[in-house]
């Protein structure tokens, strides 16, 4: 109802405002009202209704000066901003516009991409938040960034239900994920598991999709060599070695009585294909292992890590007794083990943040720093909600020179950015370090092979993103454009620097492009920014998608 009050009463606003500063009977006068081409790729042109009120102005295409558009003020002087659901000073979870679990980090060329299981809220008869079963989770969600702060939200990779891609698999729970070149061609490969019962494995072009399934059915089933005995088949983890050959970890789950000594988890070896097996799955016999294979190389060594389990340890066997729900690991001079337990080096996720439960994590390097991503529960606890809904976190982890990995603590901060951004490109408008208020959306496509696209939506008055450590260089932008498409909708973006209620860089308008998915750009002069700066983007209005955005000089 909020939303469709907004459309109605939105033009009249609009009128208004242009009224108060006079811009009516201008635009009347000199015939100058916007244009709009609504094809994908059209820009739309601000002209000023007074050329000498603006000086030095870009230029747009049709050689009309950009008007630099203070009369839209009047959109937000009263707004509320939407409260973000991480404080200040945190990094910590990654993203708040919806949760992802057991975290795959996976480094191309200059990002780190990282896949996650799309939790989705549970509800009992009565609309109240219930505890979480996995049943209903049938997509995985990709997100990308180059500075480890600012990061970009791709959607979801549909595996089950119409519009997924595997109609053999019901669930799609923690993924891991790989690119290998194969015949001079970069290929990427996510292998998912259906619940506990098998190992699926998708491949595409690109590290976002679209993703097929080459099978038609899982990879790994307690029919493939070795792999009867294991409990739970979930929980893969991936590794290209650096003879090209790749290993597929997994397994979980504790037969009765063998809480000490599981031997539920399996390494088998891929083909070069990356969709068969060649032999037999090993067993790896991890002490106390619950779930949660991860793998790295490191050096010349092989780190194998998992999560230990939860039983209790008041009469634990054997002589290694991990504490329950940690990250530990053991080294191996080769892929297949044997293994050689270390140490723990993750606690629970309770031990940190006070809110406990499973955990799941994957282990990187990328440019030059090693980072641990996990998933905890700080999303839920920010919106008040419980039930095991969980967010992705990451942290820094420091490897001796002796290869040992230090105890890696778990923080609200999170890492540092370590490179700035970049705003004279395109950059997707679902890329920020924080937000209030938005979604991210995915527009209708054609076919379910077509690339998903996606855009900030479910925009309301005071909604606002943050992109941090921006850098404007020493010369600055002149102009600025934003793609957008609006059905119905109506509103302005208000780009400030610093903080929310920082220096004013700009306005846009936007405008009804007759549909979603419909896209217009509109470009408009800035007021004078260099160096490096936290950029806000606030919203008014409503009923409108933004796709990208960029600065010009």
């Amino acid at each position: 109802m909020k939303k469709l009050l907004l459309r109605i009463i939105m033009p009249f606003l609009l009128f208004f405002s242009l009224m108060l500063y006079g811009c009516s009977s201008d635009i009347k006068e000199n015939n100058t009202e916007d244009t709009v081409d609504n094809n994908a790729n059209s820009q739309v042109t601000q002209k000023p209704e007074d050329n000498s009120a603006v000086t030095d102005q870009p230029k747009a295409e049709n050689n009309q000066a950009l008007v630099f558009r203070d009369d839209l003020e009047s959109l937000f002087s009263n707004l509320t901003f939407a409260a973000s659901l991480k404080k200040e000073g945190e990094n910590n979870p990654l993203i708040t516009q919806d949760f992802g679990a057991d975290p795959f980090a996976m480094v191309y060329k200059d990002r780190v991409y990282v896949y996650m299981t799309q939790d989705v809220l549970m509800y009992d008869s009565e609309g109240n938040i219930k505890e979480n079963s996995y049943g209903l989770i049938n997509k995985l969600r990709c997100i990308s960034s180059a500075d480890m702060v600012n990061w970009t939200d791709h959607g979801n990779i549909h595996i089950g239900g119409i519009k997924g891609v595997s109609l053999w698999a019901r669930n799609s729970w923690a993924p891991s994920a790989v690119w290998k070149n194969i015949d001079g061609k970069d290929q990427f490969f996510i292998y998912f598991a259906n619940g506990a019962g098998g190992i699926g494995v998708l491949t595409s072009d690109s590290p976002t999709g679209p993703f097929r399934d080459p099978l038609g059915k899982a990879l790994i089933t307690h029919s493939t060599p070795g792999c009867a005995g294991v409990v739970w088949l979930f929980d893969p983890a991936v590794l290209v070695d650096d003879d090209g050959k790749a290993y597929l970890y997994f397994g979980g789950g504790i037969p009765e009585g063998m809480e000490h000594a599981p031997k539920t988890a399996r390494v088998i070896q891929l083909g070069d294909d990356m969709i068969s097996t060649v032999g037999e799955a090993v067993e790896i016999d991890a002490p106390y292992l619950f779930e949660d294979s991860g793998i790295n190389k490191i050096g010349d060594k092989y780190y194998y890590s998992y999560c230990t389990n939860f039983s209790n340890r008041a009469n634990a066997k054997g002589e290694i007794v991990p504490p329950p729900g940690e990250i530990a690991y053991m080294i191996s001079d080769s892929p297949m083990g044997p293994w050689q337990y270390q140490k723990t080096i993750l606690k629970n996720p309770g031990h940190f943040f006070g809110t406990g439960g499973n955990n799941h994590h994957s282990m990187v390097q990328f440019k030059g720093n090693w980072y641990m991503f996990y998933h905890a529960f700080l999303l839920q606890d920010a919106k008040g909600i419980k039930g095991g809904y969980r967010s992705t976190n990451v942290d820094e982890v420091i490897i001796g020179s002796d290869g040992i990995i230090e105890d890696i603590k778990g923080t609200r901060t999170g890492v540092k950015q370590i490179e700035w951004l970049n705003p004279y490109q395109r950059v997707m408008a679902t890329t920020m370090s924080a937000n209030g208020g938005i979604g991210v959306i995915e527009e209708e496509r054609r076919s379910f092979k077509d690339p998903v696209i996606v855009s900030l939506g479910d925009i309301e008055d005071g909604d606002w993103i943050r992109i941090s450590g921006v850098d404007f260089g020493e010369d600055g932008p002149a102009s600025f454009t934003i793609k957008y498409s609006s059905d119905g909708g109506a509103g302005a973006v208000k780009v400030v620097s610093d903080s929310l209620e920082g220096n004013l860089v700009t306005y846009a308008e936007i405008k009804d492009t007759d549909g979603f998915g419909n896209y217009t750009e509109v470009t408009v002069p800035v007021k004078s920014l260099t160096g490096v700066h936290d950029i806000y983007m606030i919203f008014a209005g409503s009923g409108y998608h933004i796709n990208e955005w960029s600065f010009s000089k």
